[in-house]
This record gives C-alpha cells, structure tokens and sequence, in this order.
C-alpha cells in the first residue's frame, strides 16, 4: 500500500489523521510516517511504515470490518 501525503487516514479505531510525510530514521534509516491527529490538541505522531500499513488483528478485534490499521478516506469538499 502506497502512502500519500497530505491525504486523509482512518485509523480502525475510529480517529482521523492527517499524513504530513514520511521521515526515515537516523541510525536505521527506517522509513516512518509522520501524521497528525484531527481532533483534540493536533497532536504529531510517528509510526513505522510497515505499522502503519499492516492489517488490523481481527483475533484480537473481531469486531473491526477495516481491514488496515490505517485506510485513506476519500472525503469531498463542501466547495466546488
């Protein structure tokens, strides 16, 4: 799954993050996404891209129809 910045995300619990960009880490150079929350204070965040993308763990919650932990939402604008 390609991530896309400045795209919308769903996170299987419910909230929504904006994806700001992508970093890699100094010592490791993993890659990371670097999202925000869309409610609350805005709060930044830091994720590893393969948890960012993985699939949720439908063992431990059965309940969740997403299917990644993380899905892009395709959300029109009110203005045309």
């Amino acid at each position: 799954m390609k991530i896309e910045k400045n795209r919308i995300y769903k996170h299987f619990k419910g909230n929504y993050y904006l994806v700001e960009d992508i970093a890699k880490d100094a010592q490791t150079e993993e890659e990371l996404v670097i999202y925000r929350s869309l409610y609350e204070n805005g709060t930044l965040w830091v994720r590893p891209v393969k948890e960012f993308v993985s699939e949720v763990d439908h063992e431990k919650y059965p309940h969740i129809n997403q299917k990644y932990r993380f899905e892009l939402q395709e959300i029109e604008s009110v203005r045309k």
